[in-house]
């Protein structure tokens, strides 16, 4: 990479988010630089923080079309059905890939995924990496943006993308509101190895603190089944959830998932991390536009956080890509309310989604969960409701930005 101090967008954030778009964009020839405050290479230590993602087949598709592909045939465990019970009720709802077709997602952890971005951006000439690197301003004049740097250098193009995650900075300085709250629930992360195979089935149990989700990965390397767990448990609890030794949280886990994974031993530390919602009121101001976590955070009930945040790095860079072929200003309101209008919808369907079904199964009580199971076991029965739920795990609702069917722009 050449360092330059002009290009065709800045980005403000060098995570997940940030790399996907810098990647997405220079697959069609839109230079960048991308700036982060950290050291990303310590972000791909394997005890960084432990969590790993469910990558819908959409947003699969899109990382194989800008050359991340092989880390996800490498190193991803295919998603082939996802079951969802209330607790370990016999009731239930199941979704199937089927035979032949592709998987409903592709879990993997985030330090490959990140470590696959890294190279990715690092051998691309058209994106200039600066990090970790103190971000002084951001002033956005008529023509241009302009990012100044703790160290005088100063950074010019005609956009400024953020995707620096849930706490931007780069938003609360352009004035941009959220709408936020907390869940009185935290996600305690870990990873186990287990006697019983998941056969590639992804499992959600509810329980009136949150859902337990049990997330199939490769193999570990003594050959033992693998798996994710994403435990949502109450704030009250969090503190000594987070000190269980290994095996106090192994019996926990096995005590709330009856048996599903057979004798199970914990092999990766604890994380835990404070639950929330936020959505900003506005994905764009002049010669800036929200990304990812800067523009909407939700519950991880249904593992699409990151999905949503990859379906804005596609229709971001559909719309930029088709306004530079164009001749236009991609930093004018114009051209930057058709990426609004694209995906404000859809993330706030699915952030009013999880949020109503985090809240419907906090419900204690026998009347409640009778319900719960009686609507689990009626979506099973509803063949049109069923395909809209596998459509939307997919990432393939509403128009599809060319990226997320494997396509360039």
């Amino acid at each position: 990479m050449t360092t330059v101090s002009h290009a065709d967008v800045l980005i403000i954030g060098g995570g997940l988010i940030g790399s996907t778009v810098a990647l997405a964009l220079a697959a069609h020839d839109v230079t960048s630089i991308m700036v982060d405050t950290a050291d990303l290479a310590t972000t791909l230590n394997a005890g960084f923080d432990g969590r790993a993602s469910a990558i819908a087949s959409a947003s699969a598709r899109m990382l194989g079309a800008i050359g991340v592909g092989p880390v996800l045939e490498a190193h991803g465990c295919a998603i082939r059905a996802i079951r969802v019970t209330d607790g370990t009720a016999p009731q239930f709802l199941h979704f199937d890939a089927g035979e032949g077709n592709e998987p409903l997602g592709i879990m993997l952890e985030n330090r490959l995924l990140r470590a696959a971005l890294m190279a990715a951006v690092e051998a691309d000439e058209r994106i200039t990496l600066i990090a970790p690197a103190k971000v002084a301003g951001l002033v956005r004049g008529d023509h241009e943006a302009t990012l100044t740097l703790a160290d005088g250098r100063r950074l010019h193009a005609p956009l400024a993308i953020a995707a620096d995650g849930r706490r931007s900075a780069t938003r609360a300085a352009a004035g941009i509101n959220i709408a936020a709250w907390s869940y009185p629930n935290n996600a305690l992360v870990t990873m186990v190895a287990h006697s019983v195979p998941h056969g590639e089935v992804a499992c959600e149990l509810f329980y009136p603190s949150g859902p337990l989700a049990l997330l199939p990965m490769r193999d570990h390397e003594d050959g033992r089944p693998r798996s994710a767990i994403v435990w949502t448990v109450d704030d009250h609890a969090a503190a000594g959830s987070a000190k269980l030794g290994p095996r106090a949280l192994a019996a926990e886990i096995e005590k709330r998932i009856d048996g599903t994974l057979g004798e199970v031993e914990v092999i990766a530390r604890q994380a835990v991390w404070p639950l929330g919602y936020h959505h900003a009121s506005s994905y764009y101001t002049h010669r800036l536009v929200l990304a990812g976590d800067a523009a909407h955070g939700i519950h991880p009930i249904a593992g699409q956080g990151l999905n949503m945040g990859f379906r804005d790095v596609a229709a971001l860079a559909q719309v930029l890509v088709e306004a530079l072929r164009t001749g236009q200003d991609i930093g004018h309101p114009d051209v930057l309310a058709r990426y609004s209008a694209w995906r404000r919808l859809d993330n706030s369907m699915v952030g009013a989604v999880t949020d109503g079904l985090n809240r419907l199964f906090a419900v204690p009580g026998r009347p409640a969960a009778a319900v719960r199971r009686f609507g689990l076991a009626a979506v099973e029965r509803i063949a049109p409701l069923k395909a809209r739920f596998m459509a939307e795990a997919r990432g393939e609702t509403g128009e599809l930005p060319a990226l997320l069917q494997g396509q360039l722009v």
